[in-house]
């Protein structure tokens, strides 16, 4: 038994990072060979719909202490290649402290719906009032510090001529930083996981920064909800309605230049995660099959991750007490993680280093924030309410 944990900790993750891809792609290719229309996004589906009959559609953003972006964003929306008669924008400001109300109240254009929110609720709780100031039969969700491109609007909606499309998600481009962070790197190969994930039916959740759904799908969020996005795509996902990805409408947002910003992002965003496992058992049994399968391989295992690791360790410690080739894998497993932890540290300070130790460090910091977001959940340590981060 000890065998079995401490081979299988270390297996379930090289699976999940290393392996699922390979399987991913594998599985779509098979899909499509055996012609399974329902599953397969062929690139004459992006063309398919023409821009007449296009519906009204809402724009939904919160905003927090979003001064330094949100007159540009205001401009982005306006500058969108989409009739200004069926677009509406609410905009609203949830206890900013700068001048993101200022900003809102100053805008004139009928097209902008703004909202200044004395007191900080939590990003849930003004979707939640949002989304309900409207009647529009398309919501789109995006955020403050995040520009469209002019035709991402008209490309992510045409998807809903398909009656059977409940929610499209955009794709969402990180601009590089220059500092230490590899989330862009990290973001790139969850855009490959994405579009193959969309292939067999699978997709999973969407991205946060531009995303829409029908109306009728709409269900309010609880407060305390942190990962937003991805409840509300898989709610939509869990009626049985289609998810779509639609790479060619895409938004672009800045990177983190620090990968400490990084860390403490991702476990604002873990404990979401483990929020929507616990509360959201249906994700696992009310979705396709394809949902099922992506979302164990690709978010379960790896918010998991560093717990299946030191299941891993401490069995082979154990068993490393009997035999010595086994205290050597412990001894390995532990100089490992060791090391991981200290490339973390000398890059927290501004030390530099080579492409793949960052990659490392960044594997290091993303795991060790799932650690600590799940322990905060378990004690209850967070809440709907949210910090201002580069991303």
């Amino acid at each position: 038994m000890l065998e079995f944990f401490a081979v299988a900790g270390v297996a379930l993750v090289v699976y999940s990072y290393a392996l699922y891809p390979v399987v991913l792609s594998l599985v779509a290719s098979w899909v499509q060979l055996v012609g399974d229309a329902r599953y397969v996004l062929q690139k004459g589906d992006r063309r398919a719909h023409p821009e007449v009959g296009l519906p009204r559609v809402a724009v939904v953003i919160s905003a927090f202490n979003e001064a330094k972006h949100l007159a540009a964003r205001i401009d982005n929306l306006l500058a969108l290649d989409y009739p200004a008669e069926l677009l509406s924008c609410y905009i609203g400001s949830d206890g900013s402290r700068d001048q993101t109300g200022q900003i809102l109240t100053a805008c004139r254009d009928p097209r902008i719906h703004g909202f200044v929110f004395e007191q900080n609720r939590g990003k849930a709780s003004v979707l939640n009032d949002l989304v309900s100031r409207g009647t529009e039969p398309i919501i789109v969700f995006s955020d403050a510090n995040t520009f469209f491109d002019a035709q991402a609007l008209k490309r992510l909606v045409r998807h809903f001529a398909d009656a059977k499309v409940g929610g499209v998600s955009g794709e969402l481009r990180l601009l590089r930083s220059a500092g230490d962070n590899q989330d862009s790197l990290y973001w790139r190969l969850e855009q490959f996981l994405k579009f193959f994930e969309a292939r067999i039916h699978g997709l999973l959740g969407a991205n946060g920064a531009i995303y829409g759904i029908r109306r009728a799908l709409w269900q309010p969020l609880p407060p305390d909800t942190v990962c937003d996005d991805f409840c509300v795509a898989m709610n939509v996902s869990a009626t049985g309605a289609k998810l779509v990805y639609e790479p060619t409408a895409f938004a672009e947002e800045d990177s983190p230049e620090s990968m400490t910003d990084e860390y403490h992002r991702r476990i604002r965003i873990g404990i979401g995660n483990f929020q929507a496992f616990y509360r959201h058992p249906e994700y696992l049994w009310k979705t396709s099959w394809g949902t099922r399968f992506s979302y164990i391989s690709h978010k379960v295992l790896r918010w998991f991750a560093p717990h299946l690791l030191i299941v891993s360790l401490l069995a082979s410690a154990a068993l490393g007490l009997q035999f010595s080739s086994w205290a050597w894998v412990a001894g390995l497993e532990l100089t490992a993680y060791v090391c991981a932890a200290g490339l973390y540290w000398h890059s927290g300070r501004g030390g530099r280093l080579p492409s793949l130790l960052k990659i490392t460090a960044f594997l290091f910091a993303l795991n060790w924030a799932f650690l600590i977001a799940s322990m905060r959940h378990a004690t209850g340590r967070f809440s709907g309410s949210w910090r201002r981060t580069a991303r």
